[in-house]
């Protein structure tokens, strides 16, 4: 496997990854797919990128790797740079941090 396989599956990966985690889809499809998954197991995994990554990396793995141990290390790689590229291209948070300030003792 050449590292252009590996770029290119880590791109597939953040794309699709990112469609079905933050975007609403062509005609609000993935709007409606969410809708119609709430409060199942399906609609916290279409929640979270991080979890969504690791199930989206799993075939493109099983595609791209040549060998069992290439694809079982190429799968958590390819969702790690999934949500390496999320973290580079997400709009900053600005929130500011919780104050913690501890109470005097009497």
């Amino acid at each position: 496997m050449s590292f252009y396989w590996f770029l290119l599956g880590a791109l597939c990966v953040w794309r699709l990854t990112h469609l079905l985690a933050n975007e609403d889809g062509p005609w609000q499809s993935l709007t409606r797919l969410r809708a119609a998954a709430a409060g199942t197991f399906w609609a916290g995994l279409l929640a979270c990128f991080y979890c969504l990554s690791l199930w989206i990396a799993a075939p493109f793995a099983a595609l791209i790797g040549e060998t069992a141990l290439e694809r079982l290390l190429l799968w958590p790689a390819l969702s790690g740079a999934a949500i390496l590229l999320e973290r580079a291209t997400a709009a900053p948070d600005h929130t500011a941090p919780a104050l913690y300030v501890e109470d005097k003792e009497n």
